[in-house]
């Protein structure tokens, strides 16, 4: 997401300075293609840039480049902007917020539910949270990458709403490979059944984006199983927190988990219907 965003706007004449990647190979490659620095040390990033954009898996990562000990995004970062992008725990998003404001940044996080396709298109659809003048600082960069905006509210509330899509994005897709499963099992056309789900009640953006996918199993990664685990779990963590009883996305985080535990987790998403087809996947057993 992170190198089509860069391609995106050095397309859309933005200057991009610095890309960084705990992959130094992959760094070094999109470097030399949009002709920028690929910084060794996250601060060098800081020093090269007015605003910076973070993509980063999981909470732990994104505490580990705003507050590792050393090398970090906030070394000298006085006056930058910070666009934070990953899907991750809204009270890091706080964190964040408070640790850049400590040294004299901004920071934004603005949530991303769209795909690697569309962040080389421009777009994305972001959801974003924190201060308002800083989204308006970043406003103008924002409009080149995403074909919608939403400002939610204070940081954190983006966030919020991020974990809430891909929740039901995700138990959606794993509906989805239940009701096809089922039907192979019984036996029925499957191309038949996708264009019935699709005028009536069964309709989903999922549909359209993974029944193909899932019938002729092409599970090409845009977002990754292990991805909606953890995305899964953030939600039910806010449920948690709440006293609230999710069974329906704690059934489909189980089954992200599964697909973790059988080494399916860098499939794409589609790929949680290798788990519900019959003999699909040899440690699946019958699960229709």
């Amino acid at each position: 997401m992170g190198a089509n965003m860069a391609r995106r706007l050095k397309d859309r004449g933005f200057h991009v300075t610095a890309v960084y990647d705990t992959n130094r190979a992959a760094a070094i490659e999109l470097a030399s293609e949009l002709g920028c620095a690929a910084a060794q040390d996250l601060s060098e990033v800081t020093a090269a840039s007015d605003v910076i954009f973070t993509v980063v898996t999981d909470d732990k990562a994104m505490r580990q480049i705003f507050a590792g000990v050393g090398d970090n995004l906030l070394v000298n970062a006085r006056g930058k902007l910070f666009v934070n992008c990953a899907t991750i725990s809204p009270e890091v998003h706080v964190e964040i917020e408070k640790l850049a404001n400590k040294a004299g940044a901004q920071s934004l996080e603005a949530c991303m539910a769209s795909s690697i396709t569309q962040a080389r298109e421009g777009k994305l659809y972001l959801m974003c949270g924190g201060n308002e003048d800083a989204f308006r600082k970043a406003e103008p960069i924002l409009k080149e990458l995403a074909a919608q905006i939403r400002f939610v509210g204070k940081a954190g509330e983006a966030a919020k709403v991020k974990a809430l899509v891909n929740m039901v994005m995700n138990i959606n897709t794993a509906g989805l490979a239940e009701g096809l499963g089922l039907a192979a099992a019984l036996g029925l056309d499957l191309t038949m059944l996708r264009q019935v789900f699709a005028q009536t009640g069964a309709n989903s953006r999922v549909l359209e984006t993974d029944g193909e996918d899932m019938q002729n199993r092409e599970h090409s990664c845009f977002f990754s199983a292990a991805h909606a685990a953890k995305d899964s779990g953030i939600a039910l963590e806010l449920a948690r927190n709440l006293g609230l009883d999710l069974p329906l996305a704690r059934a489909t985080k189980e089954q992200y988990d599964r697909m973790i535990t059988e080494n399916l987790g860098e499939l794409d998403k589609s790929g949680i219907a290798e788990l519900t087809f019959k003999d699909r996947h040899k440690q699946s057993g019958d699960r229709v």
